[in-house]
């Protein structure tokens, strides 16, 4: 009988742990289910964030293109200044390579240049630099500016047929005519950036 009993409950034991091996695979079940889910998800997600960068890319390149867009403006390069004894004339400076150099050599401090009448019709100076030449045959006005062997500055009051590179032309002359300026002895010229 005990044997009997004994054989039972081993029956039951075992009953019970095939029953709780069954119901952990039957819960399993669902877990490795849920699983699936949870592991599909980070999929999903890694797909997502596989698209956000291009979208963060675009966003990156369009603020890029927007700060290109509002740059800070440069600071307006000084013009150059001329005065003839004193009195300031306006100028309409030539895009040259010559003045270039003039407004560089103007970056270091005033120029001076001491001029002399010469031929009726002009005064020339030297300008106590070389600056790049590109003469070409010219008929001067009165009122332009030219650069004459590389490092003399002429102003006409008259006119002149030679080859010189032009430096400008005075457009303004406070209310002097050029002859008034220019025909009643040496000069000094000034050369500042303003």
């Amino acid at each position: 009988m005990k044997a009997v009993r004994s054989f039972i409950t081993g029956i039951a034991v075992l009953t019970a742990l095939l029953t709780g091996c069954g119901a952990g695979d039957t819960a399993s079940v669902p877990e490795q289910t849920s699983r699936t889910a949870v592991t599909s998800q980070p999929q999903t997600e890694t797909s997502v964030s596989e698209t956000e960068p291009k979208s963060d890319t675009a966003s990156v390149q369009q603020t890029d293109a927007d700060i290109t867009e509002v740059s800070v403006p440069k600071e307006e390069e000084a013009m150059l200044k001329m005065e003839i004894s004193g009195t300031p004339v306006t100028v309409e400076w030539e895009d040259n390579a010559a003045v270039k150099a003039l407004h560089d050599l103007c970056s270091q401090g005033t120029v001076t240049i001491h001029m002399s009448m010469y031929g009726g019709f002009e005064q020339v100076g030297y300008i106590g630099a070389d600056l790049p030449a590109d003469d070409v045959q010219t008929v001067t006005e009165p009122g332009d500016i030219v650069l004459y062997s590389g490092d003399q500055m002429v102003v006409f009051y008259g006119s002149n047929s030679w080859s010189y590179t032009r430096l400008g032309h005075i457009t303004d002359s406070a209310g002097y005519t050029m002859e008034e300026l220019l025909s009643n002895g040496d000069v000094t010229v000034t050369l500042s950036l303003q």
